[in-house]
């Protein structure tokens, strides 16, 4: 499964996710787990020097309504100061106040409104996504 948000102002967040699948019978609702050992949550900043990186923390669930796929509602809670760019000094930079002040901000998630399938393993969503302190729907 890809997924992809997308228009963010100053990174492109991509996440890239196998999920451990539960275990249910029909009457629960289904819950999928993002498992960080087959997943990442990858970012890349355009920028006049571009930085790509990881987050190493991070938790993420899909919950379905029904068997419909349009169903589904991912969330993504990540810790920011988790940031890793393979730079003491660019992760020291991203942590600060100019990108995600992590001090004040420890948290940056994804919650989506809309699940489009584009393929047979891929899918588009919609959400709001926060940032910072701020949320913005992000299509």
């Amino acid at each position: 499964m890809s997924i992809r948000i997308r228009d963010m102002r100053f990174a492109t967040v991509h996440l890239l996710a196998f999920c451990a699948f539960l275990s249910v019978s029909r009457a629960q609702v289904p819950v999928y787990e993002v498992t960080p050992v087959e997943s990442a949550v990858t970012f890349g900043v355009e920028s006049s020097v571009p930085i790509k990186g990881t987050f190493d923390k991070w938790d993420a669930n899909m919950t379905f309504a029904s068997t419909d796929v349009r169903s589904g509602v991912l969330e993504i809670k990540i810790q920011a100061d988790s940031v890793n760019t393979g730079s003491g000094l660019k992760n020291n930079k991203l942590k600060g106040k100019d990108f995600f002040d992590a001090k004040q901000s420890p948290m940056i998630t994804f919650k989506s409104t809309k699940v489009l399938q584009t393929g047979p393993n891929t899918f588009d969503l919609e959400g709001d996504f926060t940032i910072r302190g701020v949320t913005k729907r992000k299509s």
